[in-house]
């Protein structure tokens, strides 16, 4: 499982790097270009959500086999692609797929594993994903220094090597009838979401009004339909409501770290692929080494310790990053050491705080929406900063930035890093200093 998470985050992310090339090929502006990413992540978002629905009623091999076969398919059409919207369907495709590997990760520790040892085990996945994050920029930067940036679609076949150890291993798990799925929710709120992004990347108001629609139907919807794509009794849970909001904020911040440290790194220090996979590695293989250690601190200390912990790490982060672009790459590397691990100890605290506020009968659902969120707020995240760059800005924030280029970048950072002051008083006031008991017993 470890393994397609990495295949997974490498997918997700390894396309960052080499944005900036893609736009030169093409011709298009960063708000244009940022679509190979947001467009995957949208897809990823609902997908999780759909795959988690889907857990309750089908075996879970049975659903790998289908996400991997389709991310397999997905990535030999990216391969074979010649037009800009062939690569864009060709993501459609693998995110179709691939979306199965978070959802089905949250999943297995939140409903087989015991509440004293699941830390441990979110942080083994959380290194996963840093890991995806380590190997993600190496395989970009090797490919564009060698080959054409095509050839990154190679790298998700190899998910093809689990799909016999996953029908064999995986249990036949008993599982519900299947029962009528809610395909017009799922497609009512895919709609909302691909309508945000339009109209954010498009600035059009028009579209900003039919995305509301559109969510307001999704809202109908769910409270019209015996089975609802996603089940509204889950947020008379106060605590869950809160905890799944703030895993959108931290989502949407942290998803800054992958896709606008490369394209800083181009228009600020002329970087090519390589160097800049050479900048961003150490944090990756950091927070991968440590992950597991952040699993280890929530199960001794509680997450809320891990979470205040992480969000400084993360704020001061930012806060580094906003005065240091155009100094030493050292600096900047070092600055996202810190994040990095940040970022991954938080999505630990999190996952366990979350799982934490479930009763086992709701964690397929819950789960599988908190993994949604997490990507949906990724592709808002990517739309937004790309509009912000295409837009720029005449001054920095930041009284300690005395650059004139990289205002911009150092404007996002300084945001980003007030931003975690209001995310820790959200935290703290609605959680307090203890973990969150279980509902019930596992």
């Amino acid at each position: 499982m470890v393994f397609t998470m990495v295949i997974s985050m490498m997918s997700a992310t390894m396309f960052n790097i080499v944005l900036p090339e893609i736009s030169q090929e093409y011709g298009l502006t960063y708000t244009q270009v940022s679509w190979i990413s947001s467009a995957y992540l949208l897809v990823y978002a609902i997908g999780s959500a759909i795959y988690g629905k889907l857990s309750d009623r089908f075996r879970l091999k049975s659903l790998l086999t289908v996400g991997i076969l389709l991310l397999s398919l997905g990535s030999l059409i990216g391969l074979a692609a010649q037009f800009y919207w062939m690569v864009l369907f060709s993501r459609f495709i693998q995110a179709a797929g691939a979306s199965v590997i978070p959802a089905l990760a949250m999943i297995i520790p939140a409903r087989y594993i015991t509440t004293n040892r699941r830390g441990k085990v979110f942080g083994i996945m959380a290194s996963g994903l840093a890991l995806g994050g380590v190997l993600g920029p190496i395989a970009s930067a090797i490919v564009a220094d060698f080959a054409h940036w095509r050839w990154l679609f190679v790298v998700p076949l190899l998910t093809l090597v689990t799909l016999p150890l996953f029908r064999h291993y995986l249990a036949s798990e008993k599982v519900r009838t299947p029962s009528v799925f809610d395909w017009i929710g799922g497609l009512l709120l895919g709609g909302t979401v691909a309508t945000l992004l339009l109209a954010i990347t498009g600035e059009r108001w028009s579209l900003a009004i039919s995305s509301i629609a559109l969510f307001l139907m999704f809202v109908t919807r769910i409270h019209s339909t015996t089975e609802p794509f996603i089940e509204p009794r889950l947020f008379q849970n106060g605590r869950y409501s809160v905890g799944i909001l703030l895993t959108f904020l931290v989502s949407a911040i942290g998803y800054s770290i992958p896709f606008l440290t490369p394209i800083m790194l181009v228009d600020t220090y002329h970087l090519s692929p390589v160097s800049i996979g050479l900048v961003m590695i150490p944090a990756s293989l950091t927070a991968a080494l440590l992950g597991k250690q952040g699993g280890k601190l929530a199960d001794k200390r509680g997450n809320t310790r891990l979470f205040l912990f992480a969000s400084l790490l993360l704020l001061s982060a930012f806060f580094l990053l906003s005065f240091l672009i155009g100094r030493s790459l050292i600096f900047v590397a070092m600055a996202l050491i810190i994040g990095q691990v940040g970022q991954t100890f938080i999505v630990v605290a999190m996952s366990n705080t979350i799982a934490n506020t479930l009763t086992k009968e709701q964690t397929g659902v819950g789960m599988g929406l908190m993994s949604m969120l997490n990507f949906i707020a990724s592709s808002v995240s990517g739309a937004v900063i790309s509009l912000i760059l295409d837009q720029g800005a005449l001054s920095a924030w930041n009284p300690f930035y005395f650059f004139a280029e990289g205002s911009t970048f150092s404007n996002l950072y300084l945001m980003f890093s007030l931003s975690y002051t209001g995310l820790i008083l959200i935290y703290i006031t609605r959680f307090g200093y203890r973990t969150p008991l279980k509902l019930t017993k596992n």
